[in-house]
């Protein structure tokens, strides 16, 4: 790794000196916060001439003459116009003043491409990097915590597994700069592959509720979790454009020490961008107030060749939780003229190991039942071609084409205690994905279309290693130990009809086919498989509808009819693995997709400038869900896996399923610049059967008083979680008695808590932004839903924030 940086680094400098420029491009920052602005629209007078500008605030100004007058426009801001030539003279930079009350940011891509909010159906939240600043997240996983609509579930500290709309793990999908990151061992249990990306390399997230397959595919059930990196940034004059970035942060929890830096050189038509970021974390504190079940008064150590359980001399220390993490990103970008832009990205992500809090914690007969747990390093690197072609033809206006290739590397690693033998599994996977898009201007309506194909095929090993002499056994894989590919091609469509200033209409269809397959070692001498492989061949149509009112500036409503859909991949069709203790999941070669139908509604109205309202309501049927149940293998309803007698069980197209609730949001805005922010997300789940889903959170929400004035900023608020009952719990979440509070009748339940929070950034200059908070101010010991790890307990958290 340290050789590919070096080459990248000899690359880069080689690069500067070698190339010419030639484009203007314009930069648009807040005038208090000195902030860069997205999604800022310029047009020529006579609108023949337009732009936006990109995330970090920089728009072209090549299709604008001398003469023009440019005009801004923001809802967040107030308007402003300027000539070219005045642009010029400014230095091309400009300042805009914020307005008190909006409804939304301006421009959004749910759609593949950029689109103006007020058209767009679905409900649709962002989070922006001054949110980002402010709150501080360690990881991608927290940043989308932030967004106040996200649940996180957290196995182990080095992880975070996000639940939209009583979706989780391979029924919602996670994408970078429109490219997948689901693969095909995605699973149904709890997924951790979004800490891969860099927190400090994103400059906004955009995520997108409700299911979105007609545009990304399989998967996007409950929603879409789409993430733009930073971008290059060229230059707008002669002068190359060089700009450093510099963060350091420390959080007490868990001694966190993170660094970034980031270097951006740019001239008229090429640039390039460098972003390392290294974090370490120690092991995580819990709090110190109220269930005490949490605690972990013992834990394992080998002490003289001999497993031991040593007492915690610090029971609110989660012994071991900690890890650390390296992220590298390199960007070059080529715009050879005003109509075509090309970028190459390269992504590199790598963790030390990781140890799995919820397996370390259980216990058997009365004792600690593992005495090792860990994922070993989680590596993803993503190589990925984009370009951008802007001239209006006959077929498109637009064009887009996207290459990738990713490599993930996952494995685990476990041993019981007083056992010798440490079991070692790893797969790998090599991911190929094209897609080609096109969108075309018919009349004031627009027109989306396009392919893509992904391919995925998978290696999967296992050994087992004595840790005193070191000898190495053959144990079971993972995955079938054969060939593994996943193939999926589709075809989309979809158009978007104003129908005039107050309606629009977006509706499309989406058809995938796929091919999956897996071969089986028959002389295997764990499982005498009666198949030597499985082949699932099935397609997918999907569409949707969706419909915009604006009857005024202040109001606007939104209905969505959609549908969407998860394929089973070959962690769902052809995984062997233990679930839960005493129980075993075997391949299924029957599978077939399932399917979710959503309709919700959205209305928002802003009164004047004191208050913003939006309420959104939604309701999904679920067909053929995937569910495990219990089934035989050779006609035994139970067989010996890792040494203990284990119950069947298989994934099955058993159930359909509701799945409904809301999401509340206010914002009020009262004189001095003081917010008062409340967010509330209800859903309830159930199968045919009357039974909870295991991926529905609970209630849950903040509260937020924010007050900004100039450079400095602070804000307080308080974030809830309701409670899941006994009765209320997900069967498969009932026998995990070590991760939740027992009741009166010894039953788990997921209790109720909350926090109060405060967090502050000041910009002291152009150069220097430095925030920081306390978290969990009460120290209340707590653990998320379905969470196998306590959060952290009161965390004071510094970060200084540099840019030259």
């Amino acid at each position: 790794m340290v050789r590919i940086i070096r080459l990248y680094l000899l690359f880069l400098v080689f690069s500067i000196f070698t190339f010419d420029i030639f484009a203007q491009e314009l930069e648009i920052y807040d005038a208090e916060s000195l902030n860069p602005i997205d999604n800022v629209a310029i047009y020529s007078k006579d609108r023949t001439r337009s732009a936006i500008s990109d995330a970090n605030g920089v728009v072209s100004l090549d299709a604008f003459e001398m003469s023009d007058s440019v005009f801004f426009q923001h809802p967040s801001y107030e308007s402003a116009v300027y000539t070219k030539k005045q642009l010029e003279e400014s230095g091309f930079s400009v300042y805009l003043n914020r307005e008190t009350v909006h409804l939304e940011e301006f421009v959004i891509s749910a759609y593949r491409w950029e689109q103006d909010v007020d058209e767009i159906p679905n409900q649709i939240t962002k989070v922006q990097k001054s949110r980002m600043i402010l709150e501080n997240p360690q990881t991608t996983a927290d940043l989308l915590e932030v967004s106040d609509k996200v649940f996180i579930q957290k196995s182990q500290m080095g992880g975070g597994s996000p639940m939209l709309r009583g979706f989780a793990t391979n029924s919602v999908l996670l994408v970078v700069d429109g490219v997948r990151m689901n693969n095909a061992i995605y699973r149904s249990g709890n997924l951790h592959n979004v800490i891969s990306l860099d927190a400090q390399a994103i400059e906004n997230s955009e995520i997108i509720f409700g299911p979105g397959s007609v545009t990304y595919g399989s998967d996007a059930l409950g929603g879409v979790m789409d993430f733009h990196t930073k971008t290059v940034k060229l230059s707008t004059n002669a002068e190359p454009n060089i700009e450093i970035g510099a963060m350091a942060r420390y959080s007490s929890a868990n001694n966190e020490k993170t660094g970034h830096f980031d270097f951006n050189y740019g001239n008229e038509k090429w640039g390039a961008l460098t972003s390392i970021t290294y974090s370490d974390y120690g092991d995580l504190k819990m709090g110190t107030r109220k269930f005490p079940e949490y605690k972990r008064n013992n834990y394992v150590e080998r002490i003289h060749r001999v497993d031991t359980i040593v007492n915690n001399d610090e029971p609110n220390l989660q012994v071991p939780t900690g890890y650390d993490q390296m992220n590298f990103m390199q960007k070059f970008r080529v715009r050879p003229s005003s109509a075509f832009n090309l970028v190459y990205a390269f992504h590199y992500s790598e963790t030390s190991d990781i140890p799995r809090y919820d397996r370390l914690i259980q216990k058997q007969d009365g004792q600690l039942k593992n005495a090792e747990w860990y994922y070993g390093p989680q590596r993803w690197q993503m190589h990925h071609v984009e370009g951008v072609y802007n001239k209006q033809n006959f077929l498109f206006d637009d064009m887009k084409f996207s290459l990738a290739y990713q490599y993930y590397n996952e494995s685990r690693h476990d041993r019981s205690f007083n056992d010798l033998w440490l079991r070692h599994r790893d797969e790998e996977l090599d991911i190929f994905s094209f897609s080609l898009d096109f969108d075309k201007e018919i009349g004031d309506n627009l027109l989306y279309y396009g392919v893509q194909y992904d391919y995925n095929t998978l290696n999967s090993t296992a050994h087992s290693e004595n840790i005193e002499t070191g000898e190495v056994s053959p144990v079971q894989t993972r995955y079938p130990n054969g060939d593994n590919d996943y193939n999926a091609l589709a075809a989309y469509i979809s158009y978007k009809n104003n129908f005039n200033d107050e309606f629009t209409m977006i509706t499309g269809l989406r058809y995938s086919y796929f091919d999956i397959f897996s071969s089986m070692d028959t002389s295997d001498a764990y499982y005498n498989f009666p198949f030597n492989q499985m082949n699932l061949q099935t397609g997918a149509l999907n569409g949707s509808v969706g419909l915009v009112y604006r009857p005024t500036d202040e109001w606007r409503m939104k209905t969505n009819v959609s549908s969407g859909f998860h394929a089973p991949n070959i962690d769902d069709m052809a995984k062997v693995f233990d679930s839960e203790p005493e129980s075993v999941v075997m391949p299924n070669e029957n599978l077939t997709p399932e399917y979710a139908y959503n309709v919700d509604f959205s209305v928002e109205r802003a009164f004047w400038n004191l208050a913003n309202i939006k309420l959104t309501g939604f309701y999904t049927w679920v067909k053929d869900k995937m569910v495990r149940r219990s089934a035989e293998f050779e006609g035994k309803d139970s067989i010996m896996y890792d040494g203990v007698l284990s119950e069947v069980h298989k994934l099955v197209n058993a159930d359909n399923a509701s799945i409904y609730g809301f999401n509340a949001a206010v914002d009020f805005f009262f004189p001095g610049s003081l917010q008062l922010n409340a967010d509330y997300t209800y859903i309830k789940g159930e199968d045919d059967k009357g039974t909870s889903l295991r991926h529905v959170a609970p209630p849950f929400g903040q509260i937020a008083l924010k007050y900004q004035e100039g450079y400095f900023t602070i804000k307080t608020d308080v974030k809830f979680n309701g409670e899941i009952s006994a009765n209320q719990l997900a069967p498969s979440e009932q026998s995990k008695t070590h991760m939740y509070v027992l009741n009166d009748q010894e039953e788990a339940y997921s209790p109720a808590w909350w926090t109060l929070n405060l967090k502050s950034s000041y910009v002291i200059n152009e150069n220097f932004t430095i925030s920081g908070g306390i978290e969990n101010i009460l120290d209340i010991r707590y653990r998320p839903y379905s969470s196998g790890i306590a959060a952290a307990g009161r965390n004071f958290v510094f970060s200084l924030r540099a840019h030259f």
